[in-house]
């Protein structure tokens, strides 16, 4: 089943892209929620006329997300306290809400959903990845430390 998506879906995709997934996913899951519609042939040539003139916004958006990833790249020194056992594993997890909140600590507004974190389960350093456009993203650097 083609469909048109409304909204970013991560592992899907984005926004006015056409994807093809299961049925029962489609008419079940994105269609009732309004994440999507089909893909009919009208649908797709609103689609493409709806870019055409939304392609100069397209841009601009594209470029403040390039900005806003060019000074995230400069982020360093981002370090997560946990509490941690006699042989170094934290308790729980680092999740891309924890990242969120030292972000704005340090003057970022990132919505916490755009944070991707891999299964973070011991003291060490390690990367999240923001992103912020679909073609704009950036890996952060972060380091979990022992709480004291």
């Amino acid at each position: 089943m083609e469909l048109i998506l409304k909204e970013d879906i991560i592992g899907l995709g984005y926004k006015n892209d056409i994807v093809t997934v299961k049925d029962g996913y489609g008419r079940n899951y994105l269609i009732p929620k309004r994440m999507a519609v089909i893909a009919s042939e009208s649908a797709k040539k609103m689609l493409a006329e709806e870019l055409k003139q939304r392609a100069h916004k397209l841009e601009k958006i594209k470029n403040e997300a390039q900005a806003l990833a060019d000074k995230l790249a400069q982020v360093e020194g981002l370090v997560i306290p946990m509490k941690v056992g006699t042989t170094g594993t934290i308790y729980g997890s680092v999740n891309n809400l924890q990242i969120a909140e030292k972000l704005q600590e340090k003057g970022f507004e990132v919505d916490r959903k755009l944070i991707l974190v891999q299964d973070v389960k011991q003291v060490g350093s390690y990367t999240a990845t923001v992103k912020l456009h679909k073609e704009v993203s950036v890996e952060i650097p972060f380091e979990v430390v022992a709480e004291e």
